[in-house]
């Protein structure tokens, strides 16, 4: 370490301004589960009620306060020098009025952000882990600051079918965001556990639909499955899995759509894809992802796996472009993605902010962020060739992706 002083000094900031915020929150996030409610946490195979905890279906390994401060260390003091974009990242606004006068019959997806998406399906409007803050933290004062500002704001969104949420982390389930559009949607559609979270921030208890894993929902002609992921769920110190995590399926007249939320990979992605798919659009975690961490987050690499094994026609990359959550570069997720896609022909939706995908129709899509790489390498003079020297598996992460001249090559759909 070059400047331990500043190291320690930079992990003290770490501790002062997200653990112990957490810490304290714990005691808020720790909601006490009516009987009803807990007699069917426990009535799923997924929950050990002795523990009080949910499980995944491959066993994370156990990581100990050696594991956890390695990996709080690393996040302060090996980020990498563009982990936060030093140009404006790019935004299309969009407004309710586009929303109600889309033509009758289409399927339209927007990216919010992050893993934020509205899915205009043939006249119902779906927003899927709805995050408007300014920060993906317990407080507003500290943590993960976006990157940019939503594309619709929270007051502008029409009414809305529905809202589904994957698991109760910061960067997925927002308290602002659920209390602000709490009678704005007809339901929520949430994995076991997370409707006390919902109750208590002002959502009436009829629009509150928790579901296990492979159960399903029809709402009017829509389909909605809760479908099993690799993750974990915890907003506070004290109250690690105690509420279920999933990913979904939504189908909807003859489209099909997965929305991973947040997993490592794992054989689950198999199974969902032999009993849901073939996916019109997979909507695939692929960013603020580290080998520390790959049990819980997926790699690029795995990423388009998981995509190939749900037997999805065309994928869009999420979990990225928003918060700055590990230590690569901010743009390493869509540039890792790009060439991945690429040598196995995957057919890759790349959007900017705010940009509607049309299911179902050609559309042309720029790599959006491979000219801001080339700003930020033309800012600091000739140093485009330098590269951050890590150790292990981190030296990928850490070095600058090569820009390839690929700026304008588009993806048909």
């Amino acid at each position: 370490m070059k400047y331990p002083i500043l190291a320690a000094g930079a992990v003290t900031v770490l501790i002062l301004l997200v653990v112990i915020p957490v810490l304290l929150s714990s005691c808020a996030s720790n909601r006490t589960q009516s009987s009803i409610q807990s007699e069917r946490l426990q009535q799923s195979p997924q929950y050990l009620p002795a523990e009080k905890q949910f499980v995944n279906p491959v066993p994370r390994p156990a990581q100990g306060l050696k594991e956890v401060a390695g990996i709080f260390w690393e996040l302060a003091t090996r980020k990498h020098p563009r982990s936060v974009p030093s140009q404006a990242i790019p935004v299309r606004s969009f407004n309710a009025e586009e929303l109600q006068q889309l033509p009758a019959g289409e399927h339209r997806v927007y990216r919010i952000g992050h893993s934020t998406l509205l899915l205009a399906l043939n006249g119902e409007l779906w927003l899927l882990d709805p995050v408007f803050s300014e920060r993906a933290s317990p407080v507003q004062w500290a943590g993960p600051k976006r990157f940019h500002q939503p594309p619709i704001g929270l007051d502008e969104l029409p009414a809305l079918t529905g809202i589904i949420i994957s698991h109760n982390h910061y960067d997925h389930l927002d308290e602002a965001s659920i209390r602000a559009l709490a009678d704005r949607a007809e339901g929520f559609y949430v994995p076991l556990g997370l409707g006390q979270y919902l109750r208590d921030w002002g959502v009436s208890e009829e629009r509150i639909h928790e579901h296990d894993w492979w159960q399903e929902t029809r709402v009017g002609d829509t389909l909605l499955a809760a479908t099993p992921a690799q993750h974990f769920s915890g907003r506070g110190v004290l109250d690690g899995d105690e509420t279920l995590w999933a990913s979904w399926v939504i189908i909807r007249d003859d489209k099909r759509y997965f929305f991973s939320g947040d997993g490592g990979y794992f054989d689950g992605f198999k199974s969902i894809g032999e009993r849901y798919g073939p996916f019109d659009l997979t909507m695939i975690e692929n960013g603020a992802y580290n080998p520390r961490w790959a049990h819980v987050h997926m790699m690029p690499e795995q990423s388009v796996q998981a995509h190939i094994d749900l037997r999805g026609k065309q994928m869009l990359p999420i979990h990225n472009s928003t918060f700055d959550l590990s230590i690569h570069a901010w743009y390493d997720p869509l540039e890792q993605v790009r060439q991945q896609a690429e040598q196995r022909n995957i057919a890759l939706v790349t959007p900017t902010i705010g940009e509607g995908v049309i299911i179902g129709s050609e559309q042309r899509f720029s790599y959006w962020w491979q000219p801001l790489i080339e700003e930020e390498i033309a800012g600091q003079g000739n140093k485009n060739q330098e590269m951050v020297a890590e150790e292990g598996d981190n030296s990928r992460l850490a070095q600058l992706p090569m820009v390839q001249k690929t700026l304008g090559k588009a993806t048909e759909l």
